[in-house]
C-alpha cells in the first residue's frame, strides 16, 4: 500500500512532481523572528498563521508537496522551553493540522476560480496535495550545525536515536499526514534508526529518506551514500529516497550514485547553494546560485531520474514556480513524442 501511494500520485501527477520550499526564510521575510533554538519551529507558538500562509504561497506557486513545520520540532525541545509533554506532542500535532488546513484552503480557493488556469502569481490548479509531515535529525534537535556534520560523538547509538524520535514520529503517524519525511540525514546511524523504527513501530504510511551531502559523493558525515541508501531501498515503508539541502551543482552526480542501489522513485530539493556558518548561525550572503541558475539544473536532474524536485534553505515561491513551469513545459514536449 505505501509504495502504490508514491506511484500513483507520480501517475496522476504526469511522472514528476513539485516539492515546496524553503520555510524558514519565508517565515522572516512574513516578519517572523526566528533566533532560537527551535528555530521555525518557534513559529508553532507565535504565529502559525504565518506557517499556513507560506504553505498557501508555497501551492500557489505550484508545489504538489507541503512540508510541515516540524522539522525542529521536539518534544524534548519544546520541554527544554518549559513545555509539558501534553503540550509538546499537541504542537507536533499542530504543525501537521496547519499543512492540512492550508491545503483544504487552497482547494476551496481553485473551486472559486473560474477555470483551472496558471496566472503570472497564482496556480489555481485541481490536482493531488500531499502533506509530509517532517522529521529533522537529531542534529537538528541540537541546534549546533551538526545536521551539517554528522557527527554525533561514539556515545550516541542507533538505540539512542530510536529512543530520541520514538514518541515523536508515533505522534506525528496520528496527526494523519500523507507521508513521513526524514530529512537532511547527515549518517548512516541516523538512516539506520529510522528504517529500524519504522519497523518496530509497524509505521503504514509511507516514509521518504533524504540525505544531505557536502562533497557530491558521500553524506555530510563521509558515510557512503551507496549504503545509507541502500538501507533506504530495504525498507519497506521508505517509498522514495533523495537528497536535501544540498549545493545544486552535486546533485545530478548524487543521483546517480543514488540510481546504482534503488528504483524507487529519487526525489531532490537542494538548498540555494549558499554556505551555511554553523558558529553565526547564519547563512552566508552572496555564495549561492539565483532562481534562474537553479531552475535551469532541473530538467537535467530529470533525465537523470529525478521524479520530484523541489527547494530547501533559502529557496522560495519564486523558485518552486520556476520549477513547475519548467516540469509543465518538459512533461508537454515527452508527451508530444
Amino acid at each position: 500500500m505505501s509504495s502504490s501511494l508514491m506511484t500513483d500520485f507520480l501517475r496522476q501527477s504526469g511522472g514528476t512532481a513539485v516539492i515546496d520550499g524553503g520555510l524558514a526564510t519565508e517565515l522572516e521575510r512574513h516578519g517572523a523572528d526566528l533566533n532560537d533554538p527551535l528555530w521555525s519551529a518557534k513559529c508553532l507558538l507565535t504565529s502559525p498563521h504565518l506557517i499556513r500562509q507560506v504553505h498557501l504561497d508555497y501551492l500557489e506557486a505550484g508545489a504538489d508537496i507541503l512540508i510541515s513545520a516540524s522539522y525542529q520540532a521536539t518534544i524534548q525541545g519544546f520541554e527544554a522551553k518549559g513545555f509539558s509533554r501534553e503540550e509538546s506532542e499537541t504542537m507536533l500535532r499542530r504543525s501537521v493540522e496547519i499543512a492540512r488546513e492550508a491545503r483544504d484552503m487552497y482547494f476551496e480557493r481553485c473551486s472559486k476560480s473560474s477555470c483551472d488556469s496558471v496566472t503570472d502569481d497564482r496556480i489555481p490548479k485541481h490536482r493531488p496535495i500531499l502533506v509530509a509531515a517532517s522529521v529533522g535529525s537529531y542534529g537538528a534537535y541540537l541546534a549546533d550545525g551538526s545536521e551539517y556534520s554528522g557527527n554525533y560523538g561514539d556515545a550516541i547509538t542507533v538505540e539512542t536515536l530510536k529512543d530520541f524520535h520514538r514518541r515523536r514520529v508515533q505522534v506525528l503517524v496520528e496527526s494523519a499526514p500523507d507521508l513521513i519525511a526524514f530529512e537532511t540525514i547527515p549518517n548512516k546511524i541516523e538512516a539506520q534508526a529510522y528504517a529500524e523504527l519504522l519497523e518496530e513501530e509497524n509505521i503504514k504510511i509511507p516514509a521518504w529518506f533524504s540525505f544531505n551531502s557536502k562533497d557530491g559523493v558521500n553524506v555530510v558525515s563521509g558515510d557512503s551514500l551507496l549504503e545509507c541508501a541502500s538501507i533506504a531501498e530495504s525498507c519497506k515503508q521508505v517509498v522514495s529516497v533523495g537528497i536535501n539541502c544540498t549545493p545544486p551543482r552535486f546533485i545530478s552526480g548524487l543521483i546517480l550514485i543514488i540510481k546504482k542501489v534503488t528504483a524507487k522513485p529519487i526525489l531532490i530539493y537542494p538548498n540555494s547553494g549558499e554556505f551555511y556558518d554553523a558558529d553565526r548561525k547564519e547563512w552566508v550572503q552572496n555564495t549561492g546560485v539565483s532562481d534562474e541558475d537553479f531552475v535551469s539544473y532541473v530538467s537535467k536532474w530529470c533525465e537523470v531520474g529525478a521524479s520530484l524536485v523541489g527547494g530547501c534553505c533559502r529557496t522560495t515561491p519564486n523558485t518552486i514556480k520556476g520549477i513547475y513551469r519548467t516540469l509543465s513545459n518538459r512533461s508537454s514536449v515527452l508527451s508530444l513524442r
